[in-house]
């Protein structure tokens, strides 16, 4: 019924398009401006020396996945901020938060404890122009059908109208843009340069090296509901002239074509990464290896994708894309319970106590991910790591050899903002009261109980630079965390000593005879089996280290894919959280550092391996929220608002954790 609804209201948003608007070239596409000047905008990036620089390398944290006003969604959540405020808040200041009263004054606000390192405003290069013109009642455009339907829609459901719906099924370009063309080709430009000297602001060009911005966007694929989602990252000044959308490049080989054709292959500065996010809701099509054509990947097609996407991003706040739990009946599913951790659809058909009438089961050829139809394992990291394998052995390339990242996907500004204790929700005004955070939101499920704070993004880079960060990035020398500030080392080598996390110089012994997290182990010795050296520190303000886990994925001799799950250390074991109270019970440590030889190496068979840390169990926001709300809950039942804090099958206890870059090994 949900879905169906959703549809209507989809359907009814393309009627009413007047006889004129029909045929008119879109003005508002990055298309239609291609006769506009050269493909990319080449600009000096000098800046001072970095006074601080470490060979060794030290972690940089950041968040890649920001959106602000400037988002056709975040702008109908009510948020206000613009990228400027990102920037701000993510160097330590305050941030308004819808809603805002009558006088247009901010009713909530919120700061880090802590700033960020880096950060990169990404919002959605689809209708940049048409939110800036229907949000602005002196705008020509204001009164348009485009912008009316717009600001009538439900952001509950959500349902923004024409707009929404040119998401699900692009083709004809908005009508706004079809009826004032020189309008839309200048405000999407005006947005875009906004973007820009906003990240250009704040980066610090001093040798303080103190913060680093990007410039990016995101490509927004969602074909028929199922997130194909990228972010688009530049190492520099010199970007494109225009974003690419998905409205202009509706698969990701075509946005991949276009990256080439209006950055890469320019011959210009221009350099960048595609980051795809949200694979668990990718229905089954986020990692396939086929052309647009129905051709399987040749060597090219998975050289280029591994060229351009070196990374996921394997948690945000729509939850975990690390891999699918037991029970499932698919191949690519794992025996590891800990792949329950933050599921966006934990009501998995074959799962312990899935409900059968509501149930989202493995995805066959494909299905809806926000609607909830199926998941696809392919599409989450571990089951794209052990396909890339798989492909690797077919075509002699790996198009899926991913590092990881962490990101918020925030929708109201607030970049690194991933605290549980203080998390103020996704959609602004849509999650301004505890019983609009608790609810199960009707429509698509993107906030709401099931929302998270997000996580952060991790790099091993010598210095703050755009370089030096952009570099561990290509080089996949980068690690996700599900918020935690954990600390987390990952090496690989054939001769490193059983004694080395006891060595004084172990980091210089670990760059030099192994490769870090992201790095291919090469030139192996005869009858060598492969040591790995992971060390890991808490987070200052976080819980203690509970677990240290490494897990492996291998390419059978026959073809078929393995994976297992190795439990280095536990000192976390048996260590609890009372509920009730968030007291923590049980033991755990500050500092953990291992080195551990694979005993099931087999060097006939190509294999990679990344290390997770996980924190003693704590409370999770929601449970904070509801103790703070002081429930009897024997006074209540199903029927109030707040159920939810009561209800015994939701889960409010979390392990929070670090996930490296994997290693591979290929003979």
């Amino acid at each position: 019924m949900r879905r169906a609804l959703w549809a209507v209201l989809l359907l009814a948003a393309c009627d009413g398009e007047s006889p004129a608007d029909a045929g008119v070239a879109d003005a508002g596409s990055d298309a239609a401006l291609a006769d506009a000047g050269p493909p990319v905008v080449v600009l000096p990036d000098d800046r001072a020396p970095c006074a601080e620089r470490s060979p060794l390398r030290r972690p940089l944290f950041g968040d890649l996945h920001v959106h602000t006003a400037l988002s056709f969604d975040a702008n109908r959540y009510g948020t206000r901020a613009r990228p400027r405020d990102v920037y701000r808040f993510a160097r330590g200041e305050t941030l308004a938060l819808a809603p805002y009263d009558a006088a247009g004054e901010p009713t909530r606000t919120l700061r880090l404890e802590r700033p960020l390192d880096f950060a990169a405003v990404t919002d959605h290069a689809e209708f940049f122009a048409q939110t800036d013109i229907c949000t602005d009642p002196s705008s020509p455009g204001y009164g348009s059908a485009t912008c009316t339907s717009y600001r009538a829609g439900d952001p509950a459901m959500p349902d923004w109208g024409e707009l929404t719906n040119l998401l699900i099924t692009p083709g004809t370009p908005a009508r706004v843009c079809r009826s004032h063309p020189e309008l839309c080709v200048e405000r999407a430009a005006a947005v875009w340069q906004e973007v820009q000297d906003a990240a250009e602001e704040f980066q610090d060009r001093t040798s303080s090296c103190a913060f680093t911005t990007f410039v990016g966007y995101e490509w927004t694929g969602n074909p028929g509901a199922v997130s194909l989602h990228r972010n688009v990252i530049f190492r520099g000044r010199s970007v494109q002239r225009v974003p690419v959308s998905y409205l202009d490049a509706p698969t990701p080989e075509l946005l991949h074509a276009r990256l080439e054709a209006t950055c890469l292959a320019t011959g210009t500065p221009c350099d960048l990464v595609s980051i795809p996010h949200n694979g668990n809701l990718g229905g089954g099509r986020m990692f396939v290896p086929v052309a647009d054509d129905g051709t399987p990947f040749d060597r090219a097609a998975a050289e280029r994708r591994a060229r351009i996407e070196p990374l996921v991003e394997i948690y945000q706040h729509k939850g975990a894309s690390e891999c699918l739990p037991p029970g499932l009946g698919d191949p690519l599913a794992s025996e590891d319970e800990r792949c329950r951790f933050e599921m966006y659809h934990p009501n998995l058909c074959g799962s312990p106590g899935a409900d059968p009438s509501a149930c989202a089961g493995v995805c066959a050829g494909g299905g809806i991910g926000f609607l909830g139809g199926c998941v696809g394992p392919g599409d989450f990291a571990r089951g794209a790591l052990r396909n890339g394998l798989a492909e690797l052995a077919r075509v002699g390339a790996n198009p899926w050899q991913l590092g990881f990242i962490g990101s918020t996907d925030t929708h109201i500004a607030a970049a690194g903002a991933v605290d549980e204790a203080s998390y103020p929700g996704h959609a602004g005004e849509m999650e301004d009261e505890p019983r609009e955070l608790l609810a199960l939101p009707p429509g698509a499920l993107t906030y709401g109980r099931t929302g998270s704070p997000g996580g952060l993004a991790v790099v091993w880079a010598e210095e703050n630079s755009r370089e030096a960060i952009f570099d561990a990035m290509r080089r996949r020398e980068t690690y996700a965390t599900s918020g935690p500030r954990i600390t987390a080392r990952f090496f690989a080598g054939w001769s490193y000593p059983s004694e080395l996390c006891e060595l004084g110089e172990q980091l210089e012994h670990a760059y030099r005879d192994g490769v870090p997290m992201g790095g291919e182990l090469r030139a192996r010795p005869e009858g060598a089996a492969p040591t790995f050296f992971v060390s890991a520190l808490r987070d200052a303000l976080g819980a203690p280290l509970g677990r240290l886990e490494i897990v492996k994925g291998w390419l059978e001799v026959g073809g078929e894919t393995r994976e297992r799950l190795y439990t280095i250390a536990a000192p976390g074991e048996g260590a609890s959280v009372d509920p009730a109270s968030c007291a923590r019970s049980g033991e755990g440590l500050d500092a953990l550092c291992e080195t551990w030889t694979d005993p099931d190496f087999d060097p006939s068979v190509p294999a990679f391996w990344y290390a997770r840390v996980l924190e003693v169990p704590t409370c999770r926001w929601s449970r904070a929220l509801c103790n703070a709300q002081g429930l009897d809950c024997a006074a209540i039942d199903a029927s109030h608002p707040m159920w939810s804090c009561c209800d015994p099958t939701v889960e409010h206890v979390i392990e929070e954790r670090a996930w490296t870059s994997p290693i591979w090994y290929v003979p």
